[in-house]
């Protein structure tokens, strides 16, 4: 299939060296990749110091943080986006994917939000990537999660990760796992080919 747009949504730490290396690799199979920075600049070492960046005051919240994103990519909706992203990333993809008509389809990395009752998507292709246990991501949660996307009328895959910490994908953190991690990019190829 053709290359598509994407946007690549960064998580608690920012937009960092490894949500850089992420974009790159998506660029490098062919594909247009926008990556906003919903932190303005500001970037954490860690899970940890990205969530204390998050509770600061003054920090933007999750409502800024879609208006954020809402504006980086409406100028790129009409293409058709594949929204994508990590962690709290993941979460406000989904709330931009599962509004947009347009949408392509949903990769999601360690992230997910509720979904509104009435939610209604035709065949949206959606492929989530977590770790197995992940505290941000409980398996009760899962289910729930799961089941209603399904629902909403969307085509989910999922696919988990034994022993990994939540962002494993990263490689300049201490959760990184190599082998995991390049599971799940060659699955996300692959997901992205057949849109």
């Amino acid at each position: 299939m053709a290359p598509v747009s994407i946007v690549l949504l960064h998580s608690v730490c920012g937009l960092t060296a490894d949500v850089r290396a992420a974009a790159d690799r998506l660029s490098a199979a062919g594909h247009e990749v926008i990556t906003p920075d919903l932190f303005e600049g500001k970037t954490a070492p860690s899970l940890e110091e990205g969530m204390r960046m998050r509770e600061q005051e003054g920090s933007p919240g999750r409502d800024e943080l879609l208006r954020r994103a809402v504006t980086a990519t409406a100028p790129h909706s009409e293409k058709g986006l594949v929204y994508a992203g990590f962690s709290i990333g993941g979460s406000i993809a989904q709330t931009l994917a599962l509004a947009d008509e347009k949408a392509r389809g949903l990769l999601l990395l360690s992230g997910t939000s509720d979904i509104p009752e009435d939610t209604a998507v035709d065949e949206l292709p959606v492929q989530l990537h977590v770790a197995d246990p992940d505290a941000f991501e409980p398996h009760d949660w899962l289910t729930a999660w799961y089941l209603r996307m399904q629902r909403a009328g969307a085509d989910v895959e999922v696919h988990r990760y034994p022993g990994v910490g939540h962002l494993y994908t990263h490689a300049e953190l201490d959760e990184y796992d190599k082998d995991a991690a390049e599971r799940t990019w060659r699955t996300a190829l692959g997901f992205l080919e057949t849109l």
